[in-house]
């Protein structure tokens, strides 16, 4: 449960990205067939959701890293 509350924000960005990944797909995708990524519907919305995770991941490590700062000033 601990785990979670820490990676909330990254499990967060994960399905936002996983979302956008999909919408990717179905409004922008690859009508040959021939793109490696486009051309299938779970390959983008793979590709999405590790994006948004990273990002996701890659702020929460701000936002800890600022809490941090401001109790140690306290």
């Amino acid at each position: 449960m601990e785990i979670t509350k820490k990676k909330r924000l990254s499990i967060g960005f994960t399905a936002l990205g996983a979302i956008g990944g999909f919408l990717y797909w179905k409004y922008v995708g690859c009508l040959s067939g021939t793109c490696a990524i486009k051309s299938v519907w779970y390959w983008s919305t793979l590709w999405g959701a590790a994006v948004g995770y990273l990002v996701g991941d890659f702020l929460n490590d701000i936002l800890v890293k600022l809490k941090k700062r401001r109790e140690e000033k306290k």
